[in-house]
């Protein structure tokens, strides 16, 4: 295999994933401090995203190992660990979701709160996605040119 048959995103998509990202924390980050109400509101909303954006990345690493553990035969993860990747992405959303909708504000702000932590957990998905395959490509490449210094080793070994 070939280092330039290997798939590796676009420097462009990477911009654009990290510049997302960052756009959509900025967004909660804004919507958080700018919640009127109590000091607890703000904490539980507060929480609740930043559980819901560690759950995601949980989430998208567990599936991700999943498939992998299964395209090479493998066994995946124990059912205990499926019912915490997935429970806990459900109960985040779930629990945030409801705070957000029992919270004493104005429906636009509820409306932009709700949008800019859907955008997060989205942003965060791909993030992880861009990252993982960024970690895969490394790996690839790397046991390329292990394999092809054994080889030239290999090479210069018969020739001397």
């Amino acid at each position: 295999m070939n280092p330039s048959f290997i798939r590796r995103d676009s420097k462009a998509w990477q911009l654009q994933v990290w510049v997302s990202f960052g756009i959509a924390m900025s967004l909660c980050a804004i919507g958080l401090m700018y919640l009127p109400g109590e000091d607890l509101d703000r904490a539980f909303m507060f929480m609740g995203y930043l559980f819901s954006l560690s759950t995601a990345f949980v989430l998208a690493k567990f599936v991700r190992d999943g498939e992998a553990a299964a395209r090479q035969g493998q066994a995946s993860d124990t059912p205990m660990f499926r019912l915490v990747a997935w429970g806990s992405f459900a109960l985040a959303l779930a629990l945030t979701g409801w705070g957000l909708l029992r919270m004493d504000v104005n429906p636009t702000y509820k409306v932009f709160l709700g949008v800019s932590w859907l955008y997060l957990i989205t942003c965060a998905f791909t993030l992880a996605k861009l990252l993982r395959d960024r970690q895969e490509a490394d790996v690839l490449e790397a046991e390329w040119r292990g394999r092809r210094e054994a080889r030239a080793a290999q090479m210069q070994e018969k020739n001397a």
